[in-house]
């Protein structure tokens, strides 16, 4: 396990999480993710804890509305959020981390066909 910490941009929202030595990054092409840049690390739910910043988080949904994008208030950057691939977990944006993106492996998600790329994951 690596433990890692990180926020967003103005400070209001920061987390610590216990993520796996052997982690990879999803790289999604979705729209959402595609706009932003996110670079997703999953954690198990139980592995994340929010430090402080939960008055300061917005939410947003779209499509299936099973995701729940969080957006700091002040400064708009979504640092983690729960997401509909892994809904026992948290994706922790990896550009939002303490020290930069870690050295981990990056794998695509074609997010852009959902159903098919969840699949793909699971088996």
């Amino acid at each position: 396990m690596r433990r890692v910490e990180g926020g967003c941009h103005c400070g209001a929202v920061r987390f610590a999480a216990d993520a796996a030595a052997d982690a990879v990054l999803l790289d999604c092409n979705c729209s959402i993710c595609a706009m932003t840049g996110y670079l997703h690390l999953i954690v198990p739910g139980r592995d994340f804890r929010l430090l402080r910043g939960a008055d300061a988080l917005v939410e947003y949904r779209f499509g299936t509305g099973a995701a729940r994008h969080l957006f700091c208030r002040t400064c708009g950057v979504r640092s983690f959020y729960h997401p509909r691939s892994h809904p026992d977990g948290i994706s922790i944006n990896a550009r939002c981390l303490d020290g930069g993106v870690p050295d981990l492996p990056v794998r695509p998600f074609d997010g852009r066909n959902w159903e098919a790329a969840r699949a793909a994951l699971e088996g």
